[in-house]
């Protein structure tokens, strides 16, 4: 039987903003398996889902006494975990998170330049970030993270056949999206055969 968790109540929370130290340990331990399920469903990869788990309960720890309304703690770590989770995607999108050097004596430009590939990298991470998890995962491994496609799909359980299907399907919505007519990527979606079912003679 899978064993429900409960947010931290009330009093608890507004016990930890008044300083109680017990009350904000317990507040972060009764929140950790939520923000994990979050980090888990919106992060492209296991670490990627750890990682953002981590940063929203040290924020959680250091900052519970900016939160106004107790009622708002789920939807408070779930952006916390969300924008993680986009700030891993842009790193990769632009590794360095700055723009490429541009010669000397075009300043101006370059500033301008780098101002709209921000813009442009701001978008694209958006519009990965919208992707049902499967086909996220896909296209940040496979694009992003340039991984050979026999590592994508042994990592995801695919068949080689299956990853390019998942990975075309990625890249399509992806298109669309940022050509602002896309309709819900999740559309037409179709599961992908386990890797043993492709095995045929």
């Amino acid at each position: 039987m899978k064993q429900r968790f409960a947010w931290p109540d009330d009093r608890l929370i507004r016990a930890a903003q008044d300083g109680d130290p017990a009350s904000l340990a317990t507040v972060v331990m009764e929140s950790q398996p939520h923000v994990r399920k979050f980090a888990r469903s919106l992060c492209a990869s296991p670490q990627d889902a750890e990682d953002a788990a981590q940063e929203a309960l040290i924020t959680l720890y250091r900052k519970i006494g900016t939160l106004r309304a107790t009622g708002a703690l789920a939807s408070w770590m779930f952006r916390i975990v969300r924008n993680e989770c986009l700030r891993q995607v842009r790193l990769l999108v632009l590794p360095g998170d700055g723009a490429p050097a541009e010669p000397e004596g075009s300043a101006e430009r370059s500033a301008e330049d780098a101002v709209l590939q921000r813009l442009e990298v701001e978008r694209i991470s958006a519009a990965i970030g919208a992707l049902p998890r499967d086909l996220r995962q896909v296209l940040i491994m496979r694009d992003l993270q340039g991984l050979p496609g026999r590592t994508v799909a042994h990592a995801l359980g695919l068949s080689s056949a299956a990853m390019k299907s998942r990975l075309h399907r990625a890249r399509a919505a992806l298109r669309r999206s940022l050509a602002g007519d896309a309709p819900d990527p999740a559309a037409g979606h179709t599961i992908d055969p386990p890797a043993r079912e492709d095995a045929r003679p």
